[in-house]
């Protein structure tokens, strides 16, 4: 625990230095750069320590304020989420340095930078309800402050107030859960005496899950939740989106982890609604991201898809508990977690590349990019090496957590019969169509960014090393992982399930011991298939280097020399897909088509609908605005009737507790 508090002193450190030091820009900047990466390198260690001790004593501060006081613990759970935020956090830190440069106002997006790391470490190592709520209100105020760092723009600050909203939202539903645990605890807001006496899950404990999954799942993106995200990310920096989508939206499903822990038992129903949520998340968002004009937009809703192949995990792995299936409960929660961990990695990896494209050629627009990789080669195969690794291609790491949940399902639909049966066929066919669409998504990506010839107005040039290197690390990263999974799986999960669940003690060793093995085979034989891959091209590229070979035109049907006009656009090859799933697309078509032998100038464009934010989030911020404009006279500007609301308000409760 000493590590971690060292950790956040120099976390805090960060946050104040560049505030100290804001007349000299360079200064702070360094300041908050050094801070953060000294601090993400700490808690990184600390955090690779408790996990291999199995768990540390919580560390306790008493504080005047009449709840709660400071307790901090770092068991298994803590401690793996804090792995790929202390890993994501520095190398985020180091890209902002190159992607922002040195410009006056940075120390202050440098402070809340260092001050959005210390408010996501404390959400994860919190055991205390109103130490958890300040952490979480932290993290919203500091990441709304990143995210419109460019606020002069009117898309930005739009963004902005559309995440601080939802942000709120989801924080009314968390106080209820933890108001009405401690009620149930008798008043006790330390969460070991939430584990001890939680409510069964009966109706009440019921309502408790449907409030977490509604207040959590505001955070982590769950489909109907997710309006913030598309609006955030391509708003916030590059390296702020990374960390939002790598990290951020994790503090949503540890949140409800964490809740999940309070419960000695789960009903088969709460495994049901993750699973349906996980379904709906991994189509809807998928095809969202696959229809995309921006590149960031698109990176987003992915974050969608990943969230709901989590869900699927955990709603797997609760029904496999609930109906006494221990292989399909311990590999649904191993995918689960795995996942997260690969997500943050990759789709960190993801965003940093889009942010290097935007920062060389001014635009994410995806019709006004193209043939960049001659231009950006290291950017270029960087993105495409993480296209590849989301699109779980072994041996990379986006392989073995779907491929933990394809086993746990598998061995559902054929080990057991009845709804376990049927939910392991329906986990299995939504990540079949799920992967196949990824695959088209970030081919249509890749290629329409870097591929084809480069339009004549886009001027491009290589990302500078800040950029390149937190790249490369998180690409060795999604290697490693990948690699190290058949060993990794049987190490950490059953710590991590085992230690934490307790409707799990007796499910998670064996399992993920014998998925290991069948993950190794995979792993191995397709590392060795990539390297022999890889030897030949090199191979190939001496022998032509050596030989000199000649390059000449050869029968091309007309077009020796295609322009980007001629090629491919990002729309053109969704379009088929588009029309495929139009009924759950909704997109809509706006101008004419050209008409006549001789047409007129023609402008035709395709607007795309969310149709779950237009049907369930915009109607219910219609409500709440509604309702606030009904309560607005309340508000009258007069101090004395403020006060007297006060004096009422405290009778009130005052009464209440007599």
């Amino acid at each position: 625990m000493s590590l971690l508090l060292a950790a956040f002193a120099l976390l805090l450190l960060g946050a104040l230095a560049p505030l100290l030091l804001a007349r000299n820009p360079r200064a702070a900047t360094a300041a908050g750069v050094t801070c953060a990466v000294a601090g993400s390198l700490v808690g990184l260690a600390s955090a690779v320590r408790a996990l291999c001790a199995g768990s540390t004593p919580d560390w306790q501060l008493a504080w005047p304020l009449p709840l709660g006081a400071v307790r901090l613990g770092l068991d298994p759970l803590s401690a793996f989420f804090l792995l790929p935020l202390f890993i994501l956090g520095a190398a985020c830190a180091l890209y902002g340095r190159g992607y922002l440069g040195v410009r006056p106002r940075d120390g202050f997006s440098w402070s809340f930078f260092n001050l959005l790391l210390l408010a996501l470490a404390l959400v994860f190592t919190a055991r205390d309800a109103i130490l958890f709520i300040m952490a979480w209100e932290l993290m919203a105020v500091t990441s709304f402050a990143l995210v419109i760092h460019e606020r002069e723009q009117d898309h930005v600050r739009h963004a902005g107030w559309v995440y601080l909203a939802a942000s709120h939202i989801g924080m009314a539903a968390l106080v209820a859960v933890f108001f009405g645990v401690s009620r149930a605890a008798g008043g006790a807001l330390d969460f070991a005496a939430f584990r001890a006496v939680v409510p069964g899950p009966g109706a009440f404990g019921g309502l408790l899950f449907l409030l977490a999954v509604f207040g959590f799942g505001a955070k982590a993106g769950f489909l109907t939740l997710h309006g913030w995200l598309p609006e955030a990310h391509p708003a916030a920096p590059s390296h702020v989106s990374a960390l939002m989508s790598g990290i951020l939206i994790k503090t949503g499903l540890y949140g409800l982890l964490r809740v999940l822990s309070f419960f000695a038992a789960w009903p088969a129903w709460w495994g049901g609604v993750l699973l349906g949520l996980g379904l709906a998340g991994c189509l809807v968002g998928i095809l969202q991201a696959l229809t995309q004009q921006d590149l960031k937009r698109a990176l987003a809703f992915s974050s969608v898809e990943n969230v709901g192949i989590v869900a699927l995990g955990l709603g797997l792995g609760i029904l496999g508990a609930a109906w006494q299936a221990p292989v399909v409960a311990a590999l649904g929660f191993a995918g689960a977690l795995l996942h997260i961990l690969n997500h943050a990695l990759f789709k960190g990896l993801l965003f940093l590349g889009a942010g290097a494209v935007l920062h060389a050629a001014g635009t994410g627009r995806l019709d006004r990019l193209g043939g960049l990789l001659k231009a950006m080669p290291q950017t270029g195969a960087l993105f495409l090496f993480g296209s590849a690794a989301i699109c779980g291609l072994p041996p990379l790491n986006g392989f073995a957590s779907e491929f933990l949940i394809y086993l746990g399902a598998f061995h559902g639909a054929i080990s057991t019969s009845g709804p376990m049966s049927a939910a392991g066929l329906v986990v299995i066919g939504g990540l079949a169509l799920t992967g196949g669409l990824t695959l088209a998504c970030f081919t249509r990506l890749a290629g329409s960014v870097f591929l084809g010839e480069r339009r004549p107005d886009l001027a491009a040039h290589e990302s500078s090393l800040w950029l390149r290197l937190p790249m490369q690390l998180l690409a060795v990263g999604c290697l490693l992982a990948g690699l190290g999974a058949p060993w990794l799986v049987p190490w950490l999960f059953p710590r991590v399930l085992t230690g934490t669940f307790p409707a799990l003690q007796t499910l998670a060793a064996a399992p993920t011991a014998s998925a290991a093995v069948g993950l190794r085979w995979v792993v191995v034989c397709a590392a060795v298939v990539a390297l022999l891959v890889l030897l030949l091209y090199l191979f190939r590229r001496s022998r032509l280097a050596a030989n000199g070979v000649a390059t000449a035109g050869t029968w091309d049907c007309g077009y020796l020399q295609p322009t980007a006009r001629m090629q491919y656009t990002a729309s053109s090859f969704a379009e088929p897909l588009a029309r495929l799933f139009q009924p759950f697309l909704r997109a809509k078509s706006e101008g004419a088509a050209p008409a006549g032998l001789f047409p007129q100038p023609a402008t035709r464009s395709t607007r795309l609908r969310d149709v779950s934010t237009d049907r369930v989030a915009v109607p219910l911020f219609r409500s709440i605005a509604w309702l606030a404009q009904q309560v607005r006279w309340l508000q009258h500007g007069r101090v004395q009737l403020y006060v007297l609301y006060i004096a009422v308000t405290l009778l009130a409760l005052l009464l209440w507790k007599l």
